[in-house]
């Protein structure tokens, strides 16, 4: 991992812990609640380990929080400014591309901006994020393919898609030249997923 990279991981880890601690939760309770291994959470909260969107999602999800909570410098101010190139780079591609979490609303109700670039033949596939939320896109530059469940469109500069995130979706470069789209993903009650499942304690 590049300097950036393993500041931003070890930035990460530091909430995952901080917000499992607040819970109560062991290692084992956190892992099982998120689906993912104790050693990918030891890894992550270590810092150790750059976690990929979907790993992300899972924590925030079973923490209880946004996925903006787990990337983000908390901040009591109510402007936050992203400078162009600050942005918290969550996603790298194959060939180069890469997708950067801009900024976001506050919980509960969160609006994540996005700034994503895909080279050609590279793609990202997301898998069903938590109900309700809904995504909103528009293509800059290139040809883009989206796939939402069972459904593809491909759409080209100035295109734009809105669609559900609660079911499996992707976004694939097809073409020969760069792809660039700005993302808005939409979710409600983030950060209350706690209450929705009940305010017990996960077992091990």
């Amino acid at each position: 991992m590049d300097e950036n990279t393993q500041a931003l991981a070890h930035s990460i880890g530091m909430r995952v812990k901080q917000e499992r601690l607040a819970l109560g939760w062991t290692l084992d309770q956190l892992a099982t609640r998120a689906e993912i291994s104790r050693r990918m959470l030891v890894n992550v909260e270590q810092g150790s380990a750059n976690p990929s969107v979907g790993t992300l999602l899972r924590l925030s999800d079973a923490l209880g929080v946004g996925l903006p909570t787990l990337v983000e410098t908390p901040s009591s101010k109510p402007v936050k400014l992203t400078r162009k190139g600050k942005g918290a780079e969550l996603w790298t591609g194959e060939f180069g591309g890469r997708g950067v979490l801009l900024g976001a609303t506050r919980s509960p109700n969160v609006i994540e901006l996005w700034d994503w670039r895909l080279q050609p033949g590279e793609h990202h596939h997301s898998d069903a994020h938590s109900d309700g939320t809904e995504e909103l896109l528009q293509v800059l530059e290139g040809e883009l393919t989206v796939v939402v469940g069972t459904e593809t469109y491909v759409l080209s500069e100035s295109d734009a898609l809105c669609f559900p995130g609660d079911e499996p979706h992707g976004y694939e470069n097809n073409s020969s030249t760069e792809l660039r789209f700005t993302l808005t993903v939409f979710e409600p009650g983030a950060g209350t997923s706690h209450l929705r499942h009940g305010s017990e304690t996960p077992t091990s």
